[in-house]
């Protein structure tokens, strides 16, 4: 049986009431999903609708008998509301509609999230994709990330929010696609063997120093 967090439900601040958070991939929606969510607010008289930091849409305000059924009508996967897991990939336009954009990372996150959304982890693991230097899928404080410039895809490790943020260290430059996309799956490898329970990549490059970590994932090999 799923967990609440895995069935994507969060307890409200009221006690008494839930939200779920149907998965969006990089945030690209359509209208008939918009109708469906609509619809389902409606229905079980859903107390808001929120666009979440993550570019998903809640539905809150849910009761308890409600849920299942809800998630029957919307027919759509759960977001990864909590865990140790990846729990969200964040893409900006990128060459697909921004005129800034360098690099297309709106393919690049719908490849990762569809590669790794709900991969179970150490730590919660958030990843961004940014087209230019703009950086607007918020690269510097994801676990993991990539921005895009005229050379390529430059790689950033270890950052994150909350109550001890850190900026993410840039370990590679100018890599294309496919060599991108390899050395993403080294990082995710290297932390899975050797973080520990609960640590977030920031802390695990921090216990172990930057120079071990580029070590460990290879980095020489990238550039």
């Amino acid at each position: 049986m799923l967990s609440d967090g895995e069935k994507g439900v969060v307890l409200q601040r009221d006690r008494e009431t839930f939200a779920i958070t149907p998965h969006i991939q990089c945030g690209v929606i359509t209208p008939d999903i918009l109708r469906k969510i609509a619809d389902v607010a409606e229905k079980y008289e859903a107390k808001a609708l929120k666009i979440t930091s993550e570019a998903r849409i809640a539905i809150i305000g849910l009761q308890a008998e409600d849920i299942d059924s809800a998630w029957a009508d919307l027919g759509m996967e759960p977001a990864a509301a909590v865990g140790l897991c990846v729990r969200s990939i964040k893409a900006c336009p990128g060459t697909t509609y921004c005129k800034r954009g360098q690099q297309d990372s709106l393919s690049m996150g719908i490849y990762l999230d569809t590669m790794y959304n709900r991969l179970a982890l150490p730590g919660k693991v958030k990843i961004g994709v940014a087209g230019c230097g703009n950086k607007c899928a918020e690269v510097p404080i994801k676990d993991l990330g990539l921005v895009g410039s005229q050379q390529g895809w430059d790689v950033y490790v270890g950052g994150c929010g909350g109550g001890m943020p850190r900026l993410a260290d840039c370990i590679a430059k100018g890599l294309d696609d496919a060599t991108a996309k390899d050395f993403i799956a080294d990082i995710i490898a290297y932390y899975t063997e050797n973080a520990r329970r609960h640590e977030r990549m920031g802390r695990f490059i921090k216990r172990i120093g930057l120079a071990e970590f580029k070590s460990g994932v290879k980095a020489e090999r990238y550039g």
